[in-house]
């Protein structure tokens, strides 16, 4: 039970490192240091909601439909393999420095309408949380809910630390070449899951 959390701690957090414009949105804020632990709380919680909704809808889904496991698998695969590509390709093209941004700070209500707009309007959120853990923890029945735990709570730890570490890594984040590693380190996790998803069953 336990080591089917952590692996849904990992996978939660390979799944969100990629620097998507949420991620940049969290770390802006904590190099600020604006509302960090409201926008930190939304972030989290969208993820908690829309993992529990895949570890339960792809469950319920793959009994009525016997093929949607593997067909989800080998899709999951698919994407993993292409989503690591691009990340080798962004790192080919060389990072670029984040800048917290000048100016006063916003409101809340702002704030967290606009990590709200990032969170749901983003279609790599379904896909990544809803459709691929979902058809992950379908691997580790039925064991399925010390999944999606352990992959939620992998969500809150990475944006506390994005969000109330963002002062510490703010030189680094300063530096392209930052990002070029970050992204060949993504890549190589997402080709890693692939081929735990390809070869694990």
């Amino acid at each position: 039970m336990f080591e089917t959390a952590v692996q849904g701690w990992l996978v939660s957090i390979s799944l969100i490192l990629a620097i998507g414009a949420q991620n940049a949105f969290v770390l802006r804020q904590g190099l600020r240091g604006e509302h960090v632990l409201a926008v930190v709380a939304v972030c989290a919680l969208a993820a908690a909601v829309l993992i529990a909704a895949g570890v339960a809808g792809f469950g319920a889904a793959s009994k009525a439909l016997p093929w949607l496991g593997d067909a989800m698998r080998w899709g999951g695969v698919v994407f993993l393999l292409a989503y690591g590509a691009l990340r080798f390709k962004a790192a080919l093209k060389g990072g670029e420095a984040l800048a917290p941004g000048e100016g006063q700070g916003a409101p809340l209500g702002k704030v967290l309408a606009t990590c709200l707009i990032l969170t749901w309007a983003n279609p790599h959120v379904y896909l990544d949380t809803v459709a691929l853990l979902g058809s992950i923890s379908a691997q580790y029945a039925p064991r399925e809910v010390a999944f999606g735990i352990g992959a939620a709570a992998g969500s809150l730890t990475f944006f506390s630390a994005l969000g109330f570490g963002a002062r510490a890594l703010a030189p680094l984040f300063a530096n392209p070449k930052a990002w070029v590693v970050l992204e060949v380190v993504v890549g190589l996790t997402m080709w890693a899951i692939a081929a735990g998803l390809a070869f694990g069953g």
